[in-house]
């Protein structure tokens, strides 16, 4: 290569992408999944719910000072993790469903990083206008209007990102406590560093980099492809029916051409600015704005819609042939999506199941491994453990320890005259035990013996173990 030539650029410079306004059944459907999902993101952290005195009153929280979550009527301890990993497991089989049957839905529908994206659109459409208004403002120099225009949508999309970051914050802590505290100066710094990061993800991803989340960032679109068949249903365009592409002529279209007159709706109402006409692409989110865009100039036209459209590449070879394409729900449900249907369905009976059938009081044993055990002066050996009671009632309840599976051994409870501990109202308690065996006992010569120490609560027929081992002199 010559001194003189210039080597190729490898990064080309984003191109801002301002989609036009469209109507029809998706744009609505968006509208109102967008309203319904922001409405329960921004008010859930205020819903009220009665627990009694001990625990608080707020709907949902993530309580990380108590390590514990509370969804309504259920609270979930930190030895329950199991539940919130069974959720997650859930939500992925849901994922991998979804996109199974309907493609990329998660991403045109309800990732934060869409549902965001739209707001932040309508908000510059509102200030600034539609697409070509928002063309020309961009192209133009800077002069006050576009001061103006461009602080006030900015100043906008700020207050957006700062009432996401400050109802995520509400999710870990007492909503109305933290509301006062944030603008009084006392709430803790960590409050404040995560409102301000959430901030400014928010008004940087939603308002500047859009797209380009979803194609550089996420590894979403990259998974999805390997869970795509060709049963699966997704937005495509039928080229059969619409090439050879030509404009309309004096209002008609020249019989030799196809259905697509070259418009650009589709590409000037796509949030990603790709052309569907060019075929399936990473890019690609599946909103279905296209759909709306083309139908609408169908109308016009007079021709028949779903020139752009749901379809599965199986119904491809059908439709070019002239033939029907099979009916939706063929494609939805199939042995794929039947077998994701059944795990997501089976784990979210399994964790129901379990839900009911926990019990409120528990009990770990962990033996103290230093030392392991203590000779006393006539020959006894002594264990000391501690064990952790808790107590996931409304109410203190009185816990009576005991044990079983070695003879001649004594219990001893630290700091209590008897065998009863009492663990306050949603609590957990450590108390420590002493196991001590006769010196003539095989427990105390031996190396180690299997015990069992017990739980119950007086005055009820709960009961509760846990199996330990007691360290004779052997050890």
């Amino acid at each position: 290569m010559s001194s003189n030539d210039t080597e190729p650029a490898l990064y080309a410079a984003r191109e801002p992408i301002f989609p036009r306004r469209v109507k029809g059944s998706f744009r609505t459907m968006k509208w109102w999944l967008l309203a319904v999902m922001l409405g329960i993101y921004y008010v859930t952290p205020w819903l009220r719910w009665d627990r009694g005195p001990n625990l608080p009153d707020q709907a949902v929280l993530l309580d990380l000072a108590n390590r514990r979550f509370f969804f309504f009527m259920v609270e979930i301890w930190p030895h329950e993790f199991y539940f919130v990993a069974g959720l997650l497991i859930m939500s992925g089989i849901g994922l991998f469903l979804f996109t199974s049957a309907l493609g990329r839905v998660w991403c045109g529908y309800a990732c934060p990083q869409t549902v965001w994206t739209d707001l932040f659109i309508q908000v510059e459409r509102w200030i600034e206008g539609d697409r070509n208004a928002r063309l020309r403002l961009h192209r133009k120099r800077w002069d006050l209007e576009k001061v103006r225009k461009y602080g006030l949508k900015w100043t906008v999309w700020f207050l957006i990102g700062m009432a996401t970051g400050g109802a995520w914050v509400f999710y870990f802590a007492d909503a109305p406590t933290l509301f006062v505290d944030l603008f009084t100066g006392q709430a803790h710094p960590v409050a404040y560093i995560t409102v301000l990061i959430l901030t400014m993800t928010t008004f940087l991803f939603g308002g500047f980099f859009r797209e380009q989340v979803c194609i550089y960032a996420c590894p979403w679109p990259r998974i999805q492809a390997a869970m795509m068949d060709e049963e699966t249903l997704t937005i495509g365009y039928r080229d059969w029916r619409g090439e050879p592409r030509g404009k309309m002529r004096k209002g008609t279209l020249d019989p030799e051409q196809g259905d697509c007159i070259d418009c650009m709706a589709c590409v000037n109402v796509c949030p990603m600015g790709i052309d569907i006409r060019d075929g399936q692409q990473l890019a690609c989110i599946t909103c279905g704005l296209c759909i709306d865009a083309c139908d609408e100039v169908m109308d016009r036209i007079g021709r028949p819609r779903g020139l752009i459209g749901y379809l599965a590449l199986s119904d491809e070879t059908r439709e070019r042939a002239g033939e029907a394409p099979r009916l939706v729900w063929s494609h939805v449900f199939r042995p794929r999506t039947v077998l994701y249907t059944v795990l997501w369905a089976g784990i979210g009976v399994a964790l129901i199941v379990a839900l009911f059938l926990r019990s409120d009081i528990d009990m770990s044993v962990s033996p103290v491994r230093n030392p392991t055990h203590v000779v006393l002066s006539d020959g006894a050996v002594r264990n000391a453990y501690e064990v952790r009671l808790r107590n996931m009632h409304g109410e203190p309840r009185p816990f009576t320890l005991s044990h079983t599976g070695a003879a001649g051994m004594t219990m001893a409870l630290e700091g209590q005259p008897g065998m009863t501990v009492v663990v306050p109202a949603d609590e957990q308690l450590t108390q420590r035990v002493y196991l001590t065996a006769d010196p003539d006992s095989a427990a105390a010569a031996g190396h180690q013996t299997e015990v069992r120490l017990w739980a119950s609560i007086d005055g009820e027929a709960e009961r509760i173990y846990s199996d330990t081992v007691f360290n004779g002199r052997n050890q």
